[in-house]
């Protein structure tokens, strides 16, 4: 039987299709049945269960703003920091996938040596990693919980299988990582002088397409082989294309978080809404800035010019022949357009409008991700209606 992880979300590969509301409705309430029954275990972990009803789910208020009894969250900010909490649960999941096999503790010395070949420290830095995402998950629920507000807990949504490669645990996951398609779209984006708020569109220097950044099992990836640079064989190879899948899929994942705080944050009336978005989201930039640069060891010699065998997935020499789009060293976001072209360019995080860089943006990147291959589409339900409330909350003055 497969153990039960407290920290918990759940998706579907697509948008999901039209389903019948007494169906959906049906879906969810025996879902939520097994997340009530499981609160108290919850909350003596520190991480109060969820109790996002179905009535809340189908049935809540399509204005977010009005505001809840005084004292307590008006209804857009509780739908901000209920994003933002989805959010961290989503994040949560997959560090602790990667943590479980490549963090300071991690099981898995051959991918914890591939993923060394891109710096010394990276073990240390997932783990540091994976802690923060967890005390974000915390306290944002609990200060919800505080505040007389409804959290939130995907518990109910922990399907998906896990990697059966020596270190991983055969809990129930909310995330896939064994089938990536990886937006490098922020690696051009940050090294040019334009920016998406202002109509520019990026493409990566490079493709990573259904790719694993875990590995998926002993056969495919042993877990006791040496990681010489460059790879002496095929399964060596193997291993060291899907830890460097994984350096720029962590650089990825903390770009959106860089990217959807400060944009969550211009929306928040209350000071201390406000206080907690701009805090947490300056974690989120500081974990961006440090997988930037180690993502780029995976595209600079001698790392350059791995290939995965079984993908045909090749990391080039971004070096060679060397442009500003594309140099590994450029890791500090150039000066841009900002507000609009008239004024001077300016270092700024990119995107920070809502169609570009908040909620329903993180969803969609997300689902074109493949993070969230084979999660139900109850899931994706749930999830796009809290990002749709947080994306409509307006800034009451």
């Amino acid at each position: 039987m497969k153990e039960k992880n407290p920290l918990s979300v759940v998706v579907s590969e697509t948008d999901s299709p039209e389903a019948s509301q007494s169906a959906t409705e049906e879906s969810v309430q025996r879902h939520w049945q097994g997340v009530v029954k499981r609160r108290s275990f919850l909350k003596g972990l520190g991480i109060a269960g969820a109790t996002l009803s179905a009535g809340a789910f189908l049935g809540a208020e399509s204005n977010a703003q009005a505001a809840q009894s005084s004292g307590k969250l008006s209804r857009g900010d509780a739908a901000l920091l209920r994003f933002a909490a989805a959010a961290e649960l989503i994040e949560v999941d997959l560090w602790q996938q990667y943590n479980e096999l490549g963090g300071v503790q991690g099981g898995n010395p051959a991918y914890i040596a591939a993923l060394s070949n891109l710096d010394g420290d990276m073990a240390q830095y997932i783990a540091d990693n994976t802690d923060d995402e967890i005390s974000h998950a915390a306290f944002l629920n609990a200060y919800l919980i505080s505040k007389g507000a409804e959290p939130v807990d995907l518990d109910a949504f922990r399907t998906l299988p896990s990697s059966q490669a020596t270190g991983a645990k055969d809990v129930g996951r909310l995330t896939n990582l064994m089938k990536l398609n990886v937006d490098l779209s922020w690696y051009t984006r940050y090294r040019s002088t334009k920016n998406p708020d202002l109509g520019a569109t990026f493409k990566g220097p490079f493709t990573i397409e259904n790719q694993p950044a875990i590995p998926l099992n002993d056969s495919d990836t042993p877990p006791d082989q040496p990681q010489p640079v460059p790879p002496a064989n095929p399964q060596e190879a193997r291993m060291q294309a899907i830890a460097n899948t994984a350096g720029f899929h962590f650089a990825y994942i903390e770009q959106g978080g860089a990217s959807l705080y400060p944009t969550l944050a211009l929306k928040a009336t209350d000071p201390e809404v406000l206080r907690i978005l701009i805090s947490i989201g300056g974690v989120e930039i500081d974990h961006f800035g440090l997988w930037h640069d180690k993502a780029g060891n995976a595209v600079s010699q001698p790392l350059a010019g791995v290939t995965d065998p079984v993908t045909g997935l090749t990391f080039p020499d971004l070096n060679a022949p060397k442009s500003e789009l594309d140099q590994t060293n450029l890791i500090l976001p150039e000066p841009c357009g900002f507000i609009n072209n008239n004024l001077p360019q300016c270092s700024v995080i990119r995107p920070t409008l809502t169609q570009n860089g908040g909620a329903v943006a993180t969803i969609r990147s997300f689902t074109k991700d493949l993070l969230f291959l084979g999660q139900s589409e109850v899931f994706f339900s749930l999830v796009n209606k809290l990002a749709t409330e947080a994306d409509s909350v307006r800034r009451a003055l």
